[in-house]
């Protein structure tokens, strides 16, 4: 008996901009951690399991240090740090009655040069 013929693995195709359709913009796809573990497992010939496990452990350490207030500069990608924000009166939007919003804290992420231009 002869074995079947296995077809190459094609290049995916890059992702094209969202389209607009009748007024309607379509939502570009998600990519998940799994995703990109993935594709580094591809790239590096390693296992999946493993290469989920080094990104959960880099998520796991960027957590850590932005909560003790640490900036995480990543070449290449960006500046990812906590800001705070004062407390401050907003409105109600549906009764306009005045409110007052406690100080938080917020993760702002500044993009490289790098990425934007290639964005």
């Amino acid at each position: 008996m002869a074995k079947k013929a296995v077809p190459a693995k094609t290049a995916k195709a890059p992702a094209k901009a969202p389209a607009k359709a009748a007024g309607k913009t379509v939502k570009a796809p998600t990519v998940t951690l799994r995703n990109l573990g993935a594709d580094i497992a591809e790239a590096h010939s390693m296992p999946k399991k493993q290469a989920n496990q080094i990104l959960e452990d880099l998520v796991g350490m960027l957590t850590k240090h932005l909560k003790k207030g640490d900036r995480i500069r990543m070449a290449g990608l960006g500046i990812l740090q906590v800001r705070k924000r004062a407390a401050r009166m907003g409105r109600n939007p549906a009764t306009g009655e005045t409110i007052k919003i406690k100080a938080s804290k917020k993760i702002a992420f500044r993009a490289a040069k790098e990425l934007k231009l290639a964005v």
